[in-house]
């Protein structure tokens, strides 16, 4: 015999329903590890990557009470790490630290690419840091208006460089000369130190690079930082102008090195929320906001579907400078 069911108890339940769907699942579904966290970084020690691995793994440690180590697992333009965790169970005992290369670049760039971006989870952005384009003093170059008049009026004179093909830095100066109609001469290195030697050398006239290591040559004279190619000025140096500011062209230029947090396409959303949480509770304190100015960056904090959306906008973003390029390459 089929019950009635009265108007209150239909009620209930539908505020029950309503309730549930407004509150974030980890407000119901307080996960935590039962055995020690992996947190994948696909780069050698020291980068920012990795500093930011190191960060999040004590703060985990601390709040989990549950060891998390960090692993390096650098190569292959940051592939082989990222490979690594996309093969593991999500479970959140494996946790990777993303950044453009990998996670926005790679899919467009690779020809021989081992996993697709379906096959991961965002999590959270952590920090955004920008990357700067600077000249050096001998060209007498000051801003980026003053570079394009100098490339039209002085074809053919002035080279670029880069911490290698592909990278950020280099295709934020590739979108640059797109948007600007402008043409010049790309000298590839094999990383940021050797390009910044061969911009402070007047080796190549014009540096695309991160915030760091270049803003200190910048500060002491040595070079001139011409723009950063964030929507906003850096905290850092607040002197520097933006590339939006520096041209009509540029109105809508956004580059920045970001860092993010990634778990195998698997994991449940309890687990997702649980991490999330514990990254929004750590880019909170005053601690890591002092880390993360002397970085040169700004805190990004954003639930999963805000890192996700991000990091499909920034995928197409790179998709579209890569095609105009004709850049393709494989992993090696």
């Amino acid at each position: 015999m089929t019950r009635p069911i009265s108007r209150r108890r239909v009620l209930t339940a539908a505020a029950g329903v309503s309730a549930a769907a407004i509150l974030p699942r980890s407000s119901y579904a307080d996960w935590r590890p039962t055995e020690t966290v992996r947190i994948i970084v696909p780069a050698a020690a020291g980068g920012s990557t990795d500093v930011m691995g190191r960060l999040l793994a004590a703060h985990l440690q601390a709040n989990w009470g549950q060891s998390a180590v960090v692993e390096n697992r650098s190569g292959g333009g940051g592939t082989i790490g990222t490979a690594e965790v996309v093969r593991q169970k999500g479970d959140g005992h494996t946790i990777l630290v993303g950044n453009p290369g990998p996670n926005a670049i790679a899919y467009s760039i690779f020809r021989n690419m081992s996993y697709k971006a379906e096959q991961l989870q965002a999590v959270s952005n952590l920090i955004r840091i920008p990357n700067i384009i600077s000249a050096h003093p001998s060209t007498g170059i000051k801003s980026i208006g003053e570079l394009i008049a100098y490339i039209k009026a002085n074809p053919d004179k002035l080279t670029y460089g880069s911490s290698g093909v592909g990278q950020s830095p280099h295709l934020t100066f590739a979108w640059f000369l797109q948007l600007t109609g402008l043409k010049m001469v790309h000298v590839p290195f094999r990383g940021a130190g050797p390009a910044l030697q061969a911009g402070l050398a007047g080796d190549i006239q014009i540096l695309s690079d991160n915030l760091y290591p270049s803003l200190p040559q910048v500060q002491d004279g040595k070079l001139n930082g011409l723009a950063v190619t964030t929507p906003e000025r850096s905290a850092s140096a607040p002197e520097i102008p933006t590339m939006r500011e520096s041209a009509p062209e540029l109105a809508k230029f956004d580059v920045s090195s970001w860092f993010g947090i990634f778990l195998p396409k698997s994991a449940p959303g309890p687990i997702v929320d649980a991490l999330n949480l514990q990254i929004k509770a750590m880019l909170e304190r005053d601690d890591i906001k002092k880390s993360i100015a002397n970085m040169g960056a700004r805190s990004d904090y954003g639930t999963p579907q805000q890192f996700s959306d991000f990091v499909a906008a920034e995928t197409a973003k790179f998709a579209a400078i890569i095609k105009q390029e004709g850049l393709q390459m494989d992993v090696n």
